[in-house]
């Protein structure tokens, strides 16, 4: 088995064409309020969304079914504090989601390499949590392969300036753990080692569990103790390839109904950009995160690899997808001429990972999702009018009192629909690339900055023949007269 959990490419097999084609939705409250019965919602549009997930022989075992919300403080701080040790206000620790190894030498060297790093990057290491599951829901097929999975506790360090550069320092602790595991498991049990989340706002439970037994499987969420203003789901249906615990979805920013076609292009170009990438805000921790690509296999691994490291350089959520997803723009008439100069600009920077797909993404404080350019996943939201919006690959994931629905509609081709809980409101396509494309004079960065094919001077005509420079040329190469007459010519002349 790889690293990755993956078999080795076998025959017609191959990891790196690993794809998928799934269903994903997501229920919000725009202000920001926080329940525990949006969690229940979440995981009732995970159990509608059943057909569009894939199950085995194994009538327990699927291709994995998950779900992303805001970290449910009130749990956290109860449950640690029985485990003694107390948890700071919300935004100065961080909680990490872990898959460990069931080998227990490989294990102790996981927890470990999180003693190492986290003081080294200037954190404080608080305690761990066993985190409760019931396994009786899982397949005997999916046993074998099913993680000891435990929480990690991270203290913002006194160092580090605010939450924004706490969360850029999880994501290099996360990186270096994984070198420093690497490092010291040589054999292939260091690919049960897999960190789904890291954050001070986010948390990921997902696996490889059907999706009507998620809430049984992961206890925490059916704990009324658990709240949160979101809840992203996502049910995998992983097309001709293997499904594995860490592939499960969403990731940690997204998740993803589609197939990244360009997927293969997109990783070598993201690696043939290290020479050359530099960041005033990662500054040296930049090169703590090679490889950057590589701790998941799908192509939705990789785009949320990519995505992750725009967002810790200090892109926003909507600006880094933009980039990555961009609308149709070239040779497009009815696009004004900012944004058609925003999308050429960044062309420069960052391919477009093409679909077709639809992706669903947050960073706890905001959440959206975007269409490809191709508009071939489907995905509908509705609003109501007790500031909830739903969405969901089809219509219908959760039953709604039609006299509380304000809005209706579907996302478009290379459109974005994006809340923003922290605002408490709704921002539209336009009003979201209205303001980026106009942040920055991109216009005249491509003016200074571009050299087009079509301005530059005619060629110059070819250098009429000079007898003594190819007499020169002749003796320098040891050509001879007779060389010239009896090989050169006739070759010239007759081919």
């Amino acid at each position: 088995m790889k690293a990755s959990g993956l078999p080795e490419k076998q025959g017609l097999y191959d990891p790196s064409n690993e794809h998928d084609n799934c269903g994903v939705g997501f229920i919000c409250h725009i202000k920001n309020q926080k329940s525990h019965d949006i969690i229940t919602k979440g995981l009732q549009i995970l159990v509608n969304m059943d057909h569009r997930g894939a199950v085995g022989a194994d009538p327990l075992a699927g291709d994995g079914a998950g779900i992303i919300m805001q970290i449910p403080h009130e749990l956290m701080v109860e449950e640690c504090s029985k485990l003694g040790f107390d948890l700071p206000e919300v935004g100065e620790y961080a909680v990490g989601q872990v898959f460990l190894p069931r080998d227990e030498n490989a294990r102790k060297a996981c927890l470990q390499a999180f003693d190492t790093v986290v003081p080294r990057e200037g954190q404080e290491l608080l305690g761990w949590r066993d985190v409760p599951v019931d396994n009786s829901c899982l397949g005997e097929s999916v046993k074998a392969a099913e993680p000891v999975i435990r929480q990690v506790f991270i203290k913002k360090g006194a160092n580090t300036a605010d939450e924004t550069a706490f969360e850029r320092k999880l994501f290099v602790i996360r990186k270096q753990v994984h070198h420093v595991v690497w490092d010291k498991i040589g054999d292939d049990s260091h690919g049960d080692f897999y960190i789904p989340t890291l954050s001070t706002r986010t948390i990921v439970y997902k696996g490889m569990v059907l999706s009507s037994n998620l809430g049984t499987f992961y206890k925490d969420l059916l704990d009324e103790r658990t709240k949160s203003a979101m809840a992203l789901v996502h049910q995998r249906f992983s097309t001709n390839t293997f499904p594995s615990w860490e592939l499960a979805q969403p990731f940690r920013y997204l998740c993803h109904n589609g197939e990244i076609n360009t997927v293969r292009g997109n990783i070598n170009w993201m690696a043939a950009r290290k020479a050359t990438m530099s960041s005033e805000v990662l500054g040296e921790d930049l090169d703590k995160l090679w490889p950057l690509i590589g701790d998941g296999s799908s192509d939705s691994a990789t785009f949320d690899n990519a995505l992750e490291l725009l967002v810790a350089g200090g892109y926003s959520l909507s600006h880094a997808m933009m980039m990555m997803i961009p609308e149709a723009w070239d040779s497009n008439p009815l696009m004004d001429a900012e944004r058609r100069a925003f999308y050429e600009y960044h062309a420069a920077l960052m391919e477009p990972w093409d679909g077709p797909a639809a992706v669903c993404f947050t960073d706890g404080r905001q959440i959206g999702a975007t269409l490809d350019r191709n508009g071939l996943r489907p995905a509908r939201y509705v609003v109501t009018d007790d500031d909830f919006v739903i969405m969901g690959s089809e219509v219908g994931v959760i039953p709604l009192d039609e006299s509380k629905i304000i809005k209706k509609w579907r996302l478009q081709p290379g459109k974005m629909f994006l809340i923003d809980m922290i605002e408490g409101r709704i921002i539209d396509d336009e009003e979201i690339k209205s303001s980026l494309t106009k942040a920055k004079p991109y216009q005249e960065w491509l003016d200074r900055t571009q050299i087009k094919v079509e301005d530059l001077p005619e060629e110059n005509p070819a250098m009429a023949p000079d007898h003594e420079t190819m007499l020169d040329a002749q003796q320098a190469f040891g050509y001879t007269q007779e060389d010239n007459k009896h090989f050169i010519k006739p070759m010239a002349l007759t081919g």
